[in-house]
C-alpha cells in the first residue's frame, strides 16, 4: 500500500476524524482487528497532544498524519509544528495530566514507539505489526 498522508487544522474537533481515518487505513493494511482499538486510541492520543502544541504556539500550523505499512509493520507518524505542552496549560492553569502523560498512554498502546523533538516541533511514530508478520512469527 502506499502512503497516505492527512493534514488537519488543529482544532480538537478534527482529532476524531483522523483516528477514524487511521483506523480504516490500519484495517485495509492487515492490522489484527483486536489490535485496532489500540491504533485509534493511540493515534487519538498523539493528535491530541499535537493540537495542544499547535494552540498553544502556532495555531494556523496544520497537524500532519503519516500512515504507511512498510517491513511488516503499520506505522503511524504524527507531526506537530508546535513547542511541546509544557508545564502550565492553557491560560497558565496547571495541565489536566502531568506532562508525558499522553506518551506513556501512547507506549501503552503502540508496539513500537519513537518519539523526536527538535526546535520545529515533535514527531511521534508508532507501529503495529500486521497480520502476515504475526502469523509468520507463531510456530506451526
Amino acid at each position: 500500500m502506499a502512503t497516505v498522508e492527512v493534514t488537519f487544522t488543529a482544532l480538537p474537533a478534527h482529532v476524531r476524524t483522523a483516528r477514524l481515518v487511521a483506523t480504516a487505513v490500519a484495517r485495509r493494511s492487515g492490522v489484527p482487528e483486536s489490535l485496532l482499538d489500540e491504533v485509534r486510541l493511540a493515534v487519538g492520543e498523539a493528535c491530541s497532544r499535537a493540537v495542544e502544541a499547535h494552540a498553544a504556539s502556532c495555531p494556523a500550523e496544520p497537524v500532519r498524519v503519516v500512515l504507511a505499512d512498510t517491513g511488516g509493520r503499520f506505522e503511524i507518524e504524527v507531526i506537530n509544528s508546535g513547542l511541546a505542552p509544557g508545564p502550565a496549560g492553557a491560560g497558565g492553569r496547571p495541565p489536566i495530566a502531568p506532562p508525558g502523560f499522553s506518551l506513556a498512554v501512547i507506549a501503552g498502546l503502540a508496539d513500537e514507539v519513537q518519539i523526536s523533538e527538535t526546535a520545529a516541533g515533535t514527531s511521534v511514530r508508532m507501529s503495529w505489526p500486521l497480520s502476515d508478520s504475526l502469523a509468520a512469527g507463531s510456530p506451526a
